[in-house]
């Protein structure tokens, strides 16, 4: 029988695109979204290999009863693609604290609730592949969107502590790092901050205009993203982290240049926090 996915935030984007993707390749769903009206055009196409889930990832008693729905329709969970997330604009003085935590609840703790539920069946089965969405703003800050930054620097660290957790167990994990991609994150998915301080013109709103302006306009192409996330799954050595769009790919590589020179310009500082040699 072929693998068994949970996908999170199929209304839109990622999560949509990478439902068909993953249906057309002969894979079993279940294709979670708060509203499962948003799916029914995939569930009519794929009847047998796809169940609508109706999920919204702040809700516990919903990710319990989503688990139990696909394992109980399809016998098991292989994969599970944490996708489910918003976006939030304002600095980081600007930012309002409801709409941060509201945030969090959905691009962090969301997520790792959906985690917890289903790494008891990897376990028990000693196989399985958590796939985590975060972005290229989880591994590069970038003003105008520094609560965003903290939500996904959050899943890539929770990620790399997870990896080492369940790789003895058979338990895969990704975390994905897109950069600007033609999906609706920039559009209705992402709030403004209603406080505005001139004093950020120049730094946090500038990005925010040139985000927004983008939207739509984007060099990603989410159905390549999505074939992408299939093949790194499919992979015998999967990336624990999987870069997607040539943006991402110039900000990772300048941020690891930016650490290496920091790095090595403070190496003595560094090396001199520690006791003395002879006195450890």
């Amino acid at each position: 029988m072929s693998k068994v996915w949970l996908i999170t935030g199929c209304s839109t984007g990622f999560g949509r695109e990478l439902a068909k993707e993953v249906l057309e390749a002969g894979y079993r769903a279940g294709i979670a979204a708060r509203n499962t009206d948003d799916v029914q055009d995939i569930i009519a196409a794929f009847p047998h290999t796809a169940v609508a889930v109706k999920l919204d990832v702040t809700d516990e008693t919903q990710i319990k009863a989503a688990v139990a729905q696909v394992n109980e329709k399809f016998g098991q969970i292989d994969v599970l693609v944490n996708n489910a997330g918003i976006g939030y604009f304002g600095a980081i003085e600007e930012s309002e604290e409801d709409e941060v935590r509201r945030m969090f609840e959905i691009n962090f703790w969301g997520l790792t609730h959906m985690t917890t539920a289903v790494l008891p069946l990897m376990r028990a089965k000693r196989s399985g592949h958590i796939v985590n969405i975060a972005s290229i703003g989880g591994l590069v800050g970038f003003p105008g969107v520094g609560f965003y930054n903290a939500t996904k620097f959050a899943v890539d660290g929770y990620s790399e502590a997870l990896a080492k957790e369940t790789a003895p167990l058979g338990i895969k994990v990704t975390v994905i790092n897109p950069s600007g991609f033609r999906t609706d994150w920039a559009g209705r998915s992402a709030n403004n901050s209603k406080i505005s301080i001139p004093d950020y013109k120049e730094t946090a709103e500038a990005n925010k205009q040139a985000i927004r302006g983008y939207s739509g306009k984007q060099p990603g192409d989410p159905v390549r993203a999505a074939k992408a996330i299939v093949k790194a799954v499919e992979a015998e050595n999967p990336p624990l982290h999987l870069l997607l769009g040539v943006a991402a790919l110039k900000g990772a590589r300048n941020k690891l240049d930016v650490l290496k020179r920091d790095f090595d310009a403070w190496e003595e500082t560094t090396i001199g926090a520690d006791y003395p040699q002879d006195e450890q």
